[in-house]
């Protein structure tokens, strides 16, 4: 039967001039293709973005894969939109874009717009929907009270493929729905308030964790199909939990189906190499100074906000956004118009992103991941800075790696690592991320970066955990460390999880919990997380013993939280100043001996009016070896 393709647009005059300037972040409600009823036969309406394509055509099986049987239209307004209605074209038909560049190129492409494509190694997209009949009205209408800067942050960090899967079919994925069924249940026992996945956006090689994606507005085949993906986040909104994903406006990869030189021009990425190569990445850049890459980009960051109810976007790799001389060596790069080594659009861009996700989600999260001291990247556009909710601390990361990588008898010689934080620590809405960088390409697990014997490093890291918990800014864990994960994270299988039969890793994984109650119970914890009146140093300079002290204060004057770390594996009887007379309770101890501590018991103290540490009053604590006491005045 035949099946012409008929004129028909979804696009109006406005929508095409909001395109064409950059403004239109809704592309996804326009371009791609849409099953619909057009005079009143039912088929599907394509539209593509080739501006310099000679023809179009849709191919398919429903064709036989013909490039001169069904031609779309390109659009009278020179918008270089390509644009056609086929009858009886249903859900589930694969399709691609066969293009005739001007220069005579023929190329098959993806559909930059698919909501789902075929899995890989398969490239063509499918027609298909998010219609889902979502059940999470009671989240979305009061996560402002889970999402909030001033509530309780904390991130679990999972790869979808290698959370979990099956003993008995190890070599297959688990699908959305299962990781749901498992994920939920496990998250929310944990304390955990949001999770963090990694991109979960098409992307044809698995190995890259789904950084190199192809099809940014298709969540990936490999575990289902968009409700599936939907069931997930709905299950974790019901329980309570918040979603953030990884989202990756920074670069997208060369293959041949993808983005990359889409109709024959460098369309979607920057001409010049020295712009639009990414020399780490072998990946391309996209055009920042482009009205309607900017559309499609911001469109993106809406679709997943807008369609699957996502509540923050971590952007990736924001730094290599930022820097044209971005891991290039002199003569690889060209200064912006004022001389310097800023990239004015891609500046541009993400101030446009955030002003654009805030104005219409103001209960969601930007995130950036970035690396450099560049100001203001968490400050708002009208005070000069990029506009982002929060930024991962890496100086605060690496510091606190390196100084517990340290053998405890040269710890002394490192004390400053573990203060310094403060001297920058609000600058910024910071985030404290131990991530999957950093257990990944020989840095080791992070009980393996621990020094010591087994105890040791358990201990180690249970007062790392502790003192991530307790210091400013929100948090983030990778999947595994929960759990003290042994070997380094591996994407083509799933965690250890046999390991928590044995003590010290289920101590561990009790810890994170109890640190997770702890943090979202106590507002002293993340009520001024962002403030230097939300920390104060008690004890800063002993380099001698490795103790540090420090209260962390709320709105309320009783909430206050003493934190004492000794780290160090000698017992101490310790002095602490503190505030406030009466009696201190001890809330947590890493040492208990539930969490496989030595069992070094400090009771509640009361404190004595003895002056100490600038204060007129101090208690004195038995301080466990490689450990920290969480205490509140009762």
């Amino acid at each position: 039967m035949s099946r012409p393709v008929e004129v028909y647009s979804l696009f109006t005059e406005f929508d095409i001039a909001l395109f064409r300037s950059g403004k239109h972040f809704k592309l996804y409600e326009k371009l791609g293709s849409h099953r619909l009823t057009h005079a009143s036969k039912q088929g599907v309406y394509f539209a593509v973005w080739a501006p310099n394509a000679a023809e179009v055509s849709v191919v398919g099986n429903f064709n036989g894969w013909n490039p001169r049987s069904h031609q779309l239209f390109p659009r009278w307004d020179s918008s270089g939109i390509w644009e056609g209605f086929i009858p009886e074209v249903d859900f589930g038909e694969i399709y691609k874009y066969h293009i005739v560049s001007n220069t005579g190129e023929i190329l098959q492409k993806a559909d930059p717009f698919a909501l789902r494509n075929e899995t890989a190694p398969k490239t063509a997209s499918i027609v298909s929907t998010t219609w889902y009949e979502w059940e999470d009205k009671a989240w979305m209408e009061n996560r402002e009270a889970y999402n909030a800067l001033d509530k309780p942050y904390a991130v679990y960090e999972l790869h979808v493929g290698s959370w979990a899967r099956n003993a008995e079919e190890p070599e297959r994925f688990l699908n959305y729905r299962e990781v749901a069924d498992k994920l939920v249940p496990y998250v929310r026992d944990m304390g955990f308030t949001h999770v963090e996945l990694m991109p979960i956006m098409e992307h044809p090689y698995y190995p890259s964790w789904g950084y190199q994606i192809t099809g940014y507005f298709a969540a990936s085949s490999r575990y289902g199909d968009a409700q599936d993906l939907m069931y997930l986040i709905e299950s974790l909104h019901r329980a309570n939990i918040g979603v953030i994903l990884d989202w990756v406006p920074s670069h997208f990869p060369g293959d041949a189906h993808g983005l990359y030189r889409f109709d024959g021009s460098h369309l979607f990425e920057h001409e010049d190499p020295r712009k639009g190569y990414h020399p780490d990445w072998k990946s391309y850049i996209f055009n920042y100074g482009r009205d309607e890459v900017r559309s499609f980009l911001i469109s993106n960051a809406f679709f997943w906000l807008d369609r699957y109810h996502i509540d923050g976007l971590r952007v990736d790799a924001v730094a290599s956004m930022l820097y044209l001389d971005y891991s290039r060596e002199a003569g690889q790069w060209e200064p912006n118009e004022f001389g310097g080594r800023e990239n004015l659009e891609a500046v541009h861009f993400l101030k446009e992103l955030n002003e654009a996700v805030y104005g219409h989600f103001p209960s969601v999260q930007t995130i950036a991941e970035e690396s450099t001291s560049w100001p203001g990247v968490s400050r708002p556009t009208f005070h000069n800075g990029l506009g982002f909710g929060m930024k991962w601390m890496m100086g605060w990361m690496h510091d606190t790696l390196n100084y517990f990588k340290e053998d405890p008898i040269n710890r002394k010689y490192q004390h400053s690592q573990m203060s310094f934080a403060t001297v920058y620590g609000f600058h910024e809405n910071f985030m404290l991320p131990l991530s999957h960088d950093e257990v990944v390409y020989g840095k080791h697990s992070l009980i393996y970066k621990m020094p010591g014997d087994e105890w040791q490093k358990f201990a180690n890291l249970r007062a790392l955990f502790l003192y991530m918990y307790t210091f400013v800014g929100t948090k983030l864990l990778f999947m595994g460390g929960e759990f003290a994960q042994t070997s380094e994270w591996n994407v083509n299988q799933s965690l250890d999880w046999h390991l928590t039969q044995y003590a010290p890793h289920r101590g561990m994984q009790d810890f994170v919990k109890a640190l997770n109650t702890l943090y979202r119970g106590q507002p002293a914890l993340y009520e001024k997380g962002f403030s230097p009146e939300g920390f104060q140093w008690v004890e800063l300079g002993d380099h001698e013993n490795s103790v540090f002290a420090y209260l962390r204060h709320g709105h309320a004057a009783e909430d206050d939280i003493l934190v004492v770390l000794n780290l160090t594996p000698v017992l101490r009887d310790y002095r602490v100043g503190v505030p406030v007379t009466g009696d201190w309770e001890v809330l947590l101890n890493s040492d208990d001996q539930s969490f496989y501590g030595s069992g070094v018991e400090q009771t509640n103290c009361s404190a004595e009016p003895i002056a100490w540490m600038n204060f007129e009053q101090s208690i004195k604590v038995k301080l466990p070896p490689l450990a920290g006491l969480v205490l509140k005045r009762v």
